[in-house]
């Protein structure tokens, strides 16, 4: 988190936020130390060290805790990987033009159309962060011609992308791994919950526009 807190930091003062047209050497080295790869990767190197070879502790006994740590996230990282494979897998197949065409020329209120696009979206990619960026891409041209309250808009996109989380949502495997769970028992909780935040989070949002 420092290392790329450091490269947000720098980033800032000294490019103004923006990534350099023509980046000199310490740009390069300031990029590449705060990419989360990297700096995860450097983070692991010195935690080998600072709990491992300079407490005096063998280097087979550092490989085989470490052995035993990606033992207990292998499935659970070949989930989340397919599961991002999958959700490209939609996008590239124009699922985002599918849900534009299925909502054109509603008269609902933009606020709910909103929700209901993202709630789509993360029905069919999994993912909370695409569904939301999706939908906003959507409903921008409606928001700007319907006059809606933008911060309005965002919450209601917001909650709607939280709804419904199932086997496509890394989330959701993270929450049965972490509990132990069944598939079952996930769907009881964890998409339950999800679902009736995204509601009560609209539902708070309509009342906000009555007074907004």
């Amino acid at each position: 988190m420092i290392l790329m807190a450091i490269a947000t930091v720098y980033q800032m003062i000294v490019h103004g936020g923006r990534a350099p047209k023509s980046p000199g050497t310490l740009d390069n080295i300031i990029s590449f130390i705060g990419s989360p790869s990297i700096a995860m990767l450097i983070s692991l190197l010195f935690a080998m060290w600072a709990m491992g070879w300079h407490r005096h502790i063998a280097s087979k006994d550092i490989m085989s805790t470490l052995e035993e740590a990606v033992k207990s996230i292998a499935m659970l990282l070949l989930v989340i990987g397919g599961g991002g494979a999958f959700k490209q897998v939609l996008i590239d197949g124009g699922v985002g033009d599918s849900v534009k065409n299925l909502f054109m020329g509603s008269n609902i209120s933009p606020l709910i159309l909103g929700w209901l696009i993202a709630v789509v979206l993360r029905v069919a990619l999994g993912s909370a962060t695409v569904a939301a960026m999706t939908a906003s891409g959507l409903v921008l041209p409606l928001m700007q011609s319907a006059g809606v309250n933008p911060a309005l808009m965002v919450l209601a996109i917001g909650a709607g992308s939280l709804a419904a989380s199932h086997v496509n949502d890394a989330g959701f495997w993270m929450f049965r791994e972490y509990f132990d769970l069944t598939i079952k028992q996930t769907l009881l909780t964890w998409t339950l919950l999800e679902t009736i935040i995204s509601v009560v989070g609209l539902g708070g949002v309509l009342l906000l526009s009555l007074v907004v």
